[in-house]
């Protein structure tokens, strides 16, 4: 089930190409399942960088588990807005760029903007996880402002952007401005 869910998410987004922002609703059962799909099946096998901001996780913990699950990370870039808040002091590191609080929005976007830069001239999958958490933070005008800049930005840059979300337990307004700005949805 789980080999079969890794090639489904793949093929998914192969089939919708990039400069196409999907939002990707799943369940928690499948989080690793999809992850790995996202960032091994498809990002890896096609050569292109990965762009992981995290404001549910830390990168730390994100990492090690790609590592247990045999995930190849050497192209995998780290946007954690989580661990400054979870942790307090935070060891700087050239594959992770720390935000302070998943509230600040605009340096989410100059840090995607940094890693963009500094693998210029390669296609990105660039994977938000996941809207859930950053609602937590913000209210629905500023995050429907962040991720209709940061999608479009993406966009232009023929980009894969991928905003992941457990519909379960999305309030209903963050759902409706999450099918705004996104092209596709795909639940899992």
């Amino acid at each position: 089930m789980a080999e079969e869910l890794h090639a489904q998410v793949a093929a998914k987004l192969e089939e919708i190409g990039p400069s196409v922002a999907v939002a990707l609703e799943l369940k928690v059962d499948n989080y690793f399942d999809v992850i790995r799909g996202l960032v091994d099946d498809f990002s890896a096998r096609k050569g292109l960088c990965c762009f992981y901001i995290t404001a549910s996780v830390p990168s730390s913990t994100l990492s090690n588990a790609l590592v247990a699950l045999e995930v190849d990370t050497k192209d995998v870039r780290f946007v954690d807005c989580i661990s400054h808040t979870l942790m307090g002091k935070i060891e700087p590191g050239e594959r992770v760029a720390h935000v302070e609080s998943p509230s600040m929005l605009e340096y989410v976007v100059l840090k995607v903007e940094y890693f963009a830069r500094q693998n210029e001239g390669k296609k990105a999958l660039v994977i938000i996880d996941s809207v859930n958490s950053f609602a937590i933070h913000n209210d629905i005008k500023m995050l429907s402002e962040f991720f209709t800049v940061l999608l479009n930005s993406l966009k232009v840059r023929e980009a894969y952007p991928v905003v992941l979300s457990l519909p379960d337990s999305l309030k209903p307004e963050v759902k409706e401005m999450l099918a705004l700005v996104c092209d596709y949805t795909l639940t899992i």
